[in-house]
């Protein structure tokens, strides 16, 4: 299979996007870690899956680089190496600009953009020794059109430039680093968005529907094998024509 004995880590899999991620490279033959800070959660994602024996949940907070270092640490304990981290985990509110608390933004830029780097930083330097390794990162289309909460179109554009930067440096480390844009897509955290929002925002896709989870994973499995041997520092745009980059 196409994903076969990669060891793969997902943050954010208790549920929507992350989850699906998760069962994608499963069931294609992975080892899957499943990163959640809901630990129920993250359980029941590995429960789920056709070979648990396979998987492994882990807890962990990725807003403290404590945390993330624990938890790639337990990674490599189990499985003796990390191939593919996929960083999923990230978390929004709907506040107007000018009524931002300070503790919003704060909590918005450090799961979305800290706790990608934490998780990049630490993923990075057990596959540099390794030789190669594939770093996956998840943004929004929020952060092309600026149609988004200040904190939150901030924090995903923080995310693409991360993988700009990272993947010059990373890449002579056999590392490659890409991100991936879904536009809205059916998860838990479009569930709290107000219907008229949605159907606005459907009504500005081209393909004339939103994007489903498994939208996204297909495009993360196709960045973490050879398929996309030459792609690196790219910012992909899975949207269904809503913006360009």
């Amino acid at each position: 299979m196409k994903h076969q004995d990669q060891v793969v880590l997902v943050t954010g899999a208790g549920q929507g996007m992350g989850q699906e991620i998760v069962r994608h490279f499963a069931s294609a033959g992975a080892k899957v870690v499943a990163v959640d800070i809901n630990t129920d959660a993250v359980n029941k994602t590995v429960e789920a899956l056709d070979k648990p024996e396979n998987a492994l949940g882990l807890t962990a907070n990725i807003a403290s680089s404590a945390s993330v270092k624990e938890a790639i640490e337990n990674v490599v304990e189990k499985f003796g190496r990390l191939d593919v981290i996929v960083n999923c985990a990230g978390v929004g509110s709907f506040d107007s600009f000018l009524e931002t608390p300070d503790e919003h933004w704060d909590k918005v830029i450090s799961v979305n953009l800290n706790g990608t780097f934490y998780c990049c930083r630490e993923a990075a330097k057990v596959m540099a020794k390794q030789g190669s390794g594939y770093i996956i990162n998840i943004s929004s289309t929020a952060a092309m059109t600026g149609e988004g909460p200040s904190h939150y179109c901030s924090s995903k554009a923080g995310v693409m430039g991360l993988t700009r930067s990272i993947s010059r440096e990373l890449a002579g480390n056999g590392i490659r680093v890409n991100t991936i844009i879904p536009g809205p897509t059916n998860t838990p955290m479009m569930a709290d968005v107000p219907d008229e929002w949605t159907q606005q925002m459907i009504a500005n896709i081209p393909l004339g529907r939103m994007g489903e989870s498994t939208d996204i994973a297909k495009v993360a499995s196709f960045l973490a094998c050879d398929d996309s041997g030459f792609i690196t520092g790219q910012n992909i745009a899975v949207n269904g024509g809503m913006a360009f980059l």
